[in-house]
């Protein structure tokens, strides 16, 4: 048996996904503004450890996560370097995938 800390009941509680055999998870990734940072990479890593283990334990992930990809810091760095918020955020979702695949974390 799984247990999994709720944050909503503040209790440990056991693991019963939805659908049987089957998980979503999804979750909010870094706004795009400048090169990433451990901060940004820590959800990476946890998460991408979680999914691994419940693949191994033979469950089918659904495992998605954004790029922020418009948010005034965007804008503001757009200003500052006299481009677009496009070319910011582009340039940055690179550099994040770069990182990612050095972490050696799943897509």
């Amino acid at each position: 048996m799984i247990k999994i800390y709720n944050s909503l009941t503040n209790k440990l509680e056991e693991f019963k996904p939805i659908q049987e055999g089957k998980l979503t998870i999804y979750v909010c990734g870094p706004t795009v503004y400048n090169k990433p940072h451990i901060g940004n990479s820590r959800p990476v890593v946890f998460f991408d450890t979680v999914v691994r283990f419940f693949k191994y334990l033979g469950y089918e992930v659904t495992y998605v996560s954004n790029f922020t990809d418009i948010d005034d810091k965007i804008i503001n760095k757009a200003i500052e370097e006299n481009t677009t918020e496009k070319v910011i955020s582009e340039r940055y979702i690179e550099a994040n995938l770069r990182a990612y695949r050095k972490l050696n974390c799943l897509p």
